[in-house]
């Protein structure tokens, strides 16, 4: 299991990023959460398989359809898997 925080930038607020983020990471199977940043960004963290990780990290480039995706860095963290996908 690997645990991942991702921060996303370029126009992710207010778009419905946190909630299409945490639907796409309960049907990966994926625990964690997705909340908003001061700077504009989003901060994405998510626990599970490497595969699933993968795939999320992909549908984070997108997002939903008014999102405009500009950057989203990656870092693995070491932190006990979070119990569920919450947006905050």
């Amino acid at each position: 299991m690997s645990t991942v925080k991702f921060t996303v930038s370029g126009r992710v607020q207010g778009v419905f990023y946190r909630a299409g983020t945490r639907e796409q990471a309960l049907e990966l199977g994926l625990t964690g959460y997705a909340k908003n940043l001061p700077d504009g960004s989003v901060e994405v963290l998510a626990s599970g398989s490497g595969q699933a990780i993968e795939a999320l990290e992909r549908w984070l480039w997108h997002g939903p359809p008014a999102a405009k995706v500009e950057s989203v860095l990656q870092e693995y963290v070491q932190v006990p898997p979070p119990i569920g996908f919450v947006v905050a």
